[in-house]
């Protein structure tokens, strides 16, 4: 495994680790549905300490509080395909061990768009957690807008006795050797396909990208459809989903960090152009849903749960946004996105959602005991239960948990099989700044209104105005 795991990645159990996260939508989701105050009783938006309080009163504490921590906190959580149960269940408990806290919290789907004034003001909330479309947290570094936790994260010991730098799966992003969030949520982005239809059909799972195009060109003849959907109008899915990964396998960590740091002329490398043209071959092979740049992320997972595409990619949240929408005879597969060359084993690139604390918090030693009191082995499994996913936090025993899905069991298999996936880190994610010109060119080369060269110019521009040339 590559060395950015400090540890085998395991979380000891026979039932397997939940490697799911994620994400958009539990991680990476779009803006979507109501606002967020019609969403209080739904999905948890903006509802006062007393509120909590009286829908959970059996906190983990018996209220008998330190006397250090007080006043009003205020939480700012994006609610996606993970939901908000865990998060009103840890709030209720951190309320009940802080009775002099008052936490008010605002969520719901469109809660990055929804408290950009207050972060524009400089008025944020005391802790954001950093997730969904309209959020970056590379953008937020580089605005100034979040906490240094270097110093202090170095002396933060959890409540199960553990220096918590030390109990990341993955460790926290650096800027500059700066520590600004801590990873809460270990997803990671790959392809789903429906296993079921597969096996019934004899279908080959891809293993490669000429595997996966021969799958492709089989399915489009047997079904009449165009086997690939994603969103096009997030085209970070595919960037993140598919593109990643695939630099990943084709340059590794140093080719990862170029492309997020825009280094000059690195859209232009060899490696690079090879998985654009593959990109570019896909297109032309008619196998990439030519609808896509109209759908966004729940249309395109609707259209692909319905059997009008065969495969797309998403984080591991995804079966539990869409559950209420899953056919029953539907059953979850998942493998990392097969873009590598034959002979090469899947790659992986993990995908973090952060707890950051804002620089200009109004009561950050509120912010700070939050934060300590959500990464304990007890709130991870809980989050295991909640959500389907995993927090990033080693050691989590979920050997006797009946509710892990069997696709988490085979991937955590897979992914802890280094003769099958190979995983690679990158520094930080890439900035809103450069990820949305590239998302936008990416989106033009599916639709096959330019070509890799074009692509490759629109990017080269890209990295140099992100660089301020």
């Amino acid at each position: 495994m590559n060395r950015s795991f400090k540890r085998s990645f395991t979380v000891a159990c026979s039932t397997g680790l939940m490697l799911s996260a994620l994400a958009a939508c539990g991680g990476n989701g779009e803006n979507a549905g109501a606002d967020n105050e019609a969403e209080n009783n739904a999905s948890g938006g903006n509802n006062t300490a007393e509120e909590n309080n009286g829908n959970n009163a059996e906190g983990n504490s018996n209220g008998e509080g330190n006397g250090e921590v007080a006043g009003e906190l205020e939480i700012q959580y994006f609610v996606g395909g993970y939901g908000d149960s865990w998060w009103q269940e840890v709030i209720s408990d951190f309320e009940a061990e802080y009775p002099d806290v008052t936490v008010t919290h605002h969520a719901g789907p469109n809660i990055n768009d929804e408290m950009r004034s207050r972060w524009v003001s400089d008025d944020p909330p005391d802790v954001v957690y950093i997730d969904g479309a309209g959020s970056s947290e590379t953008q937020m570094v580089e605005d100034g807008q979040l906490m240094d936790l270097t110093d202090w994260l170095s002396e933060v010991e959890t409540a199960d006795g553990e220096q918590l730098e030390d109990s990341f799966i993955v460790d926290p992003a650096t800027y500059d050797g700066q520590i600004h969030s801590l990873p809460l949520v270990f997803d990671t982005w790959g392809t789903w396909y429906n296993a079921a239809q597969f096996e019934a059909e004899g279908y080959e799972v891809p293993t490669d990208f000429d595997s996966y195009m021969s799958t492709m060109g089989e399915i489009q003849d047997n079904e009449g459809i165009a086997p690939f959907v994603t969103t096009g109008q997030h085209p970070y899915y595919f960037l993140r989903g598919v593109l990643t990964p695939a630099f990943g396998a084709a340059g590794g960590d140093e080719l990862l960090a170029d492309i997020v740091t825009g280094e000059e002329g690195v859209w232009e490398r060899e490696e690079v152009v090879a998985q654009m043209e593959k990109v570019a071959e896909m297109q032309e092979a008619g196998y990439i849903d030519d609808g896509f740049g109209a759908f966004n992320h729940t249309q395109s997972q609707m259209n692909f749960l319905l059997g009008d595409n065969a495969f797309i990619p998403v984080g591991f949240w995804l079966p539990n946004e869409m559950a209420e929408d899953t056919p029953e005879d539907f059953e979850y597969g998942f493998i990392p996105s097969p873009m590598q060359d034959e002979g090469e084993p899947y790659a992986i690139v993990p995908d973090l959602r952060p707890l950051a604390i804002a620089e200009n918090a109004d009561n950050p030693d509120a912010a700070k005991a939050f934060v300590e009191f959500v990464f304990t082995q007890e709130y991870a499994t809980l989050f295991s239960e909640h959500t389907g996913a995993i927090m990033n936090l080693e050691g989590v025993d979920l050997s006797e948990n009946e509710n892990v899905p069997d696709y988490l069991i085979e991937a955590n298999a897979m992914i802890n099989d280094p003769d099958q996936v190979q995983i690679y880190h990158r520094p930080h994610p890439m900035s809103a700044d450069l990820e949305t010109p590239i998302g936008d060119s990416l989106t033009a080369l599916m639709l096959g209104t330019i070509t890799v060269e074009e692509f490759i110019e629109d990017a080269e521009a890209a990295t140099a105005d992100y660089r301020g040339e």
